[in-house]
């Protein structure tokens, strides 16, 4: 069993596509962790679960007077996951909002995009239980991934710029280096 789940962290074995049972469980895992919420700014709680390698990783969102340092339960979420050694992760919930479902912001797309393919499902949901359905693909259509890193290096000019080195061979800043072509020094 260790092996199979080591197995399955290192990406070696797929995990069975989830089922409605296991999206029930990441709701409610969402849903209980969204009550230890910290959003005492925004007054907006939200949970989040990952099912990945076939185990629950549920946060809420950290809120910060300075707003920019807040965080969401989604990041949250995928952090724990990623922090316990999984690197895919099969489907996600989130329970937020009110009126509507509050689906996951700009920024937590992304951040799920890194670790699940276009197929993986999403369910969000209001805490009284209306819910959609959709998936990572739908929510973050042509997403920017690896693959885009990798081929930028060879689609900007053609040619890798090589960082001007100090006398000890060591690489120097570019910054430093424009100033040491201008003062010689």
């Amino acid at each position: 069993m260790k092996e199979l789940a080591a197995a399955m962290r290192g990406g070696r074995v797929r995990a069975m596509p989830p089922n409605d049972a296991d999206l029930q469980r990441l709701l409610h895992a969402a849903a209980e962790v969204r009550k230890r919420a910290h959003a005492p700014y925004s007054g907006f709680p939200v949970g989040a679960a990952v099912l990945a390698g076939g185990r629950v990783y549920a946060a809420c969102n950290v809120e910060n007077s300075s707003f920019p340092l807040s965080v969401c339960a989604e990041r949250n979420a995928v952090g724990m996951a990623v922090a316990s050694g999984a690197r895919r992760i099969d489907a996600v919930a989130v329970v937020g909002g009110s009126a509507r479902p509050a689906p996951p912001c700009g920024g937590c797309r992304q951040v799920i995009a890194e670790f699940a393919g276009a197929q993986v499902p999403v369910v969000y949901a209001t805490p009284a239980g209306r819910r959609v359905a959709t998936t990572v693909g739908a929510l973050l259509p042509s997403a920017f991934g690896a693959a885009d890193l990798r081929g930028a290096d060879r689609e900007s000019t053609g040619t890798r710029e090589r960082r001007p080195r100090a006398a000890s061979g060591r690489a120097r800043s570019a910054a430093r280096a424009r100033g040491s072509r201008r003062t010689g020094r």
